[in-house]
């Protein structure tokens, strides 16, 4: 049982849609459903215009370290993915100003607020809606609107990789929103999208930035449902299928399952006296920290076939990060927490005796 946040498993029936016979992308039958998939992918994003990259997901923040800061950059770091971004302005000797925060706590508004303030040359912000490495959540919709309230032409640009799919982000005040293939869209890595607003691409426009991750281009050879280089034709194929399941279920109804099950997760571990990491948890995974993290995970997959991910750099074997994102059966979440009480057992750290999968079906299944 996979679930690990990112990649996640990916559905049969996405499976069997991109198991058909290879399409040339420069053909009416490719552009046809490249015209689908765009259209559901402009509605769960939630903005005027999007691309799609054969790419990972940083292939989608260099595009837009590149393509939406002209001057200089403020970065957020609270994680590896916040880290990254100052790391990428850095390949390119672009000028950045960085926010460091310990793993488990969100960014502050007024922490932001203070930086564009007292820089001006700052015109583009940085930030992830959930830090993967800790688990966390940060305020992006609040940061977003308190700064387009000093200074509406800084861009937003919002990491969304571990949020969309798994609750609905409000984009009134983020200028792009990037996610990726392999997280709540279900879908093998390789593909990563990103949403604009009108004016992040009136800015793209302007400077037109790189070759391959050119904004610019991708943007007017995407409007004509085509791609500027090779469409990741398999993977768009995937990414129409599983976002037309989803549209058919219930963007709503997907954000308040997956809600439900992470609200779940944590009481449950919480009540076998686990300690949940992140100070705002996203609903994306339930991050534990604890020393026994190695010895938990082995467990789990030597003894109960589940596979959940551990923790980077400092964090490493002090915490384990259990997936919510995408479609999640209620049955692998329920056995995923039993089976972690029940590790917990045989490492001798607490008898089992049901509490979490008790706690869990009472919250999931009210």
């Amino acid at each position: 049982m996979l679930l690990t946040p990112g990649p996640t498993p990916v559905p049969e029936f996405v499976r069997k849609a991109m198991s058909d016979v290879t399409l040339h992308h420069r053909t009416p039958e490719f552009e046809a459903i490249f015209a689908k998939t765009r259209s559901l992918l402009l509605e769960i994003l939630g903005t005027p215009e999007c691309v799609m990259i054969a790419s990972s997901g940083t292939g989608a923040m260099e595009a837009c370290i590149t393509n939406l800061c002209h001057s200089k950059a403020l970065t957020v770091n609270a994680g590896k993915f916040g880290e990254r971004f100052g790391k990428i302005c850095q390949a390119f000797d672009i000028e950045n100003t960085e926010l460091k925060y310990d793993w488990n706590t969100p960014a502050s508004v007024d922490d932001v607020l203070s930086a564009i303030k007292s820089d001006d040359k700052i015109d583009a912000i940085y930030i992830q809606i959930c830090e993967s490495a800790g688990g966390l959540r940060h305020p992006v919709e609040a940061i977003a609107k308190a700064v387009k309230e000093i200074n509406k032409d800084i861009m937003i640009i919002a990491d969304g990789i571990t949020a969309i799919g798994v609750e609905k982000i409000d984009v009134s005040n983020i200028d792009a929103v990037i996610t990726g293939s392999q997280k709540a869209l279900m879908l093998p890595p390789g593909l990563s999208m990103i949403g604009f607003s009108d004016a992040a691409v009136v800015k793209i426009n302007t400077k037109p930035a790189g070759y391959y991750l050119n904004l610019a281009s991708e943007i007017k050879k995407q409007k004509q449902n085509t791609t500027a280089y090779t469409a990741a034709t398999t993977l768009i194929i995937g990414l129409g299928s599983i976002l037309e399941k989803i549209k058919e279920d219930g963007f709503e109804n997907l954000y308040e399952a997956t809600a439900k099950r992470a609200l779940a997760t944590r009481e449950a571990l919480e009540a076998i006296g686990l300690e949940v990491f992140p100070t705002s948890p996203a609903n994306a995974m339930t991050t534990i920290y604890t020393e026994q993290s190695n010895e938990i995970r082995k467990v789990l997959k030597e003894q109960f076939n589940v596979n959940i991910a551990g923790g980077q750099d400092h964090l490493k074997g002090k915490i384990f990060r259990v997936n919510h994102m995408g479609l999640v059966e209620d049955f692998e979440a329920a056995w995923a927490v039993n089976a972690i009480e029940k590790a917990l057992d045989v490492i001798g750290t607490r008898t089992f005796d049901g509490t979490a999968n008790k706690v869990f079906m009472e919250i999931n299944c009210d």
